[in-house]
């Protein structure tokens, strides 16, 4: 049995992993129903009580059970809150690191101020979380790129990752401010990280803002057609799963990135016909190092919305994973070049109706010329509660160079005047070089793109295959 532990950074990041857990407990607990532990509890859950019984699972909520987590943040009301609410028992007070004071949307003062004053405290809880697992076999890190706690100390936690443990896989779910975002600071924060998301982590989930408001927006309007048939079983039911405090507007757009993350470790977690292992991700989709950015999308986007509605034709489902509506980032794939993709099913779909599904698909999607079969697929046999089946498909795809080359833009229009740069400056340890070298790597990066799309319309044939000696 292999196991993974969800490190939480930042505001954002301890609010999208809440309610990652609280859905999590809720799926278990329908799948479950005699709450004993096994082994799909045991891959994100440890039992801390003797007996093999996992007690009550009211509300999904299962008392014995601690989450494999490491939560972190330089301001603690939103831990508090957590510990305030219906999932305090779920966390272990060990786990928690908080400080007061907060990072003031700077990255610097996350990654070099409390990186350096808190690095000790930070491994020493990493490296717990992972003697209580067996069989560790990833890390998940949830944080968002505008702020300071998350962009900084998040990124200086995955550098730790690595240090402490490179043998194991590093997935990163990190969430882009939009381009009329209220920090002034943002791409500062932003391009900083991504130099660091670029040589640490193993494969990223860039999350944008704007379009998790488009997606809630479109979820409303599957609300308000479907009037009042609300589900109560279903996967949505309170948007602040887990926090004490009364909903606010994100609280529907971390909802989405939660059912991300709670479909892409479902293979994990679940049995299924054609199970995905976690590490197969990276293994699968990334073909060269840096280039491990992948769109996520998810359908259908109605089971979000938790209303009663029919499901969707299953060849329709697929069609819609690949548009524009359905994706957690603004970028058009297919006017650029596909270099891999995934396809996480859950649900009643046979391996006969996927195989058939990406036959359809294929002539419709431009692959690079040397990895025209780079598609990978997970069937998970477990659905979301509620539902009867659902989709997340993972792509990587060169059209990822126009999202990054707008946030280069925007640092650019910053960083000319020296904007603010000397609430950086002030920071021990930081150097103005450290401004030139982050935009020079996402430089690289939107390059490393541009070359592979400009082959786009190249056709070899009769390419010679490799010899195997005998």
């Amino acid at each position: 049995m292999t196991q993974s532990i969800v490190v939480q950074v930042g505001q954002c990041g301890n609010q999208v992993g809440c309610r990652f857990w609280d859905l999590a407990l809720r799926e278990h607990a329908h799948v479950n129903k005699k709450g004993l532990y096994d082994e799909a509890l045991g891959s994100f859950f440890r039992n801390v009580d003797s007996r093999q019984s996992c007690g009550a699972s009211v509300g999904g909520r299962i008392h014995q059970l601690k989450a494999r987590a490491v939560l972190v943040d330089m301001e603690e009301g939103v831990v508090n809150q957590i510990l305030q609410g219906p999932l305090r028992e779920v966390f272990d007070s060990k786990q928690l690191l908080t400080d007061v004071s907060g990072s003031g949307n700077n990255w610097a003062v996350g990654y070099m101020t409390y990186g350096s004053a808190y690095r000790e405290q930070i491994v020493e809880k990493l490296r717990k979380a992972a003697e209580d697992c067996d069989c560790l076999q990833c890390f998940f890190l949830i944080h968002s790129m505008g702020g300071g706690t998350g962009s900084g100390l998040g990124t200086r936690v995955l550098g730790l990752l690595e240090d402490e443990f490179p043998e194991v896989c590093r997935i990163v779910t990190s969430v882009y401010p939009s381009e009329e975002d209220d920090v002034v600071t943002s791409p500062y924060n932003s391009v900083l990280a991504m130099k660091e998301l670029s040589e640490h982590a193993d494969c990223v989930l860039p999350v944008e803002n704007q379009s998790l408001v488009d997606m809630v927006n479109r979820i409303r309007c599957y609300s308000g057609k479907a009037g009042s048939a609300v589900r109560t079983d279903g996967s949505v039911i309170s948007g602040h799963g887990g926090l004490s405090a009364a909903e606010k507007p994100f609280d529907a757009m971390n909802n989405i990135v939660a059912n991300l993350l709670l479909h892409m470790t479902s293979s994990a977690r679940f049995q299924g016909s054609l199970n995905m292992d976690l590490n197969e991700i990276p293994m699968n989709l990334v073909p060269f190092p840096r280039l491990h950015y992948l769109i996520p999308s998810l359908t259908p986007l109605y089971s979000l919305a938790d209303v009663g509605m029919p499901p969707r034709r299953l060849d329709q489902m697929f069609s819609d994973a690949f548009s524009k509506e359905q994706q957690l980032i603004d970028a058009d794939p297919r006017r650029s070049l596909y270099l891999a993709c995934a396809l996480l099913l859950r649900g009643d779909v046979a391996v006969s109706d996927l195989q058939r599904n990406i036959q359809r698909l294929r002539p419709t999607l431009p692959f690079v010329w040397w990895n025209q079969d780079g598609w990978k697929a997970g069937l998970c046999a477990v659905p979301p509660v509620g539902q009867t089946r659902s989709l997340l498909a993972l792509a990587n795809n060169t059209c990822l160079r126009g999202t990054f080359s707008r946030l280069r833009d925007r640092f650019m229009k910053l960083y000319r005047k020296k904007a603010h740069l000397h609430h950086y400056l002030h920071v021990e340890g930081l150097e103005q070089s450290t401004f030139s070298e982050a935009v020079s790597s996402l430089g690289s990066l939107i390059a490393e793109y541009q070359q592979l799309d400009s082959t786009k319309d190249q056709v070899v044939h009769n390419v010679p295959r490799l010899g195997i000696a005998t």
